[in-house]
């Protein structure tokens, strides 16, 4: 009996997203934030609106603080809801849309900023040249690939990043998280971690904190701002102490640069 082969996938294109921000407002970009939103393991279908509006409070709050600095930010549409194995789809959606930025942009410095599944592709698509930091939420890391094939780590050399975790989260186990910076930080000292104590993987209970963080993070790489003393004690500290870093409880209600 022959083998049945498997339908094709659909020809479909990743979408940038509308501008939130200096370029919205008919300003020039100076800095762009590419929000990569969460998705599921496999899935060929288009992913739901639901994905990207849980992406867009952070996309105006991080356009709101960066406003006077002239900062873009674009929730990007991934072609498919899912991860899909080795095509590792939604990383190959985020290069994508920072070609794309560099081609409406020019030479503008670039953020991405991913959460769940969303991270994972931030962290693979940090490589480009074009992209100086990445922020990522709660990563989605599989427990048996982060195992017997980890993420690569060497392409974030150069780059500034921050991992954010909830200690309770239940759907990616932090521990993994923290192997992951924890090799990446061997080869690049401008890495750290943070753990939200008692908070899951979507990050609703100290979600004012973690946006704050997440301000705080992007406008320090994209605008060679300082960060906040939290943020820069956590970059500056050995391992294992900048990989563990606590956010604080009313983080960002009282910053000071």
């Amino acid at each position: 009996m022959a083998q049945q082969s498997l339908p094709e996938r659909p020809d479909r294109s990743a979408r940038l997203g509308r501008p939130v921000g200096a370029t919205a407002a008919g300003k020039t970009a100076c800095g762009v934030v590419l929000l990569l939103p969460d998705g599921v393991p496999t899935g060929t279908r288009r992913p739901t609106s639901r994905s990207a509006a849980a992406m867009w409070s952070l996309a105006h709050g991080l356009a709101k603080a960066g406003r006077p600095e002239g900062l873009t930010a674009h929730v990007v549409r991934y072609r498919y809801r899912g991860w899909n194995g080795p095509a590792a789809d939604p990383a190959q959606d985020a290069e994508w849309a920072v070609e794309e930025v560099v081609r409406r942009y020019g030479d503008v410095p670039i953020c991405l900023v991913g959460r769940g599944m969303g991270a994972r592709a931030a962290l693979r698509a940090g490589g480009h040249p074009a992209v100086g930091s990445v922020l990522a939420l709660a990563p989605w890391l599989p427990s048996q690939e982060a195992k017997l094939n980890p993420d690569p780590v060497k392409h974030l050399i150069g780059r500034r990043v921050l991992v954010v975790h909830g200690t309770n989260d239940a759907h990616t186990h932090p521990e993994l998280s923290y192997r992951l910076v924890e090799r990446a930080k061997k080869i690049n000292s401008s890495v750290c971690r943070f753990e939200v104590h008692t908070d899951g993987h979507r990050l609703h209970q100290h979600r004012t904190e973690v946006y704050a963080l997440a301000a705080d993070f992007a406008l320090g790489s994209l605008f060679d701002q300082d960060y906040a003393r939290p943020l820069a004690d956590a970059l500056a500290a050995p391992p294992p102490l900048g990989l563990r870093m606590p956010l604080a409880a009313g983080f960002g209600a009282s910053l000071r640069r």
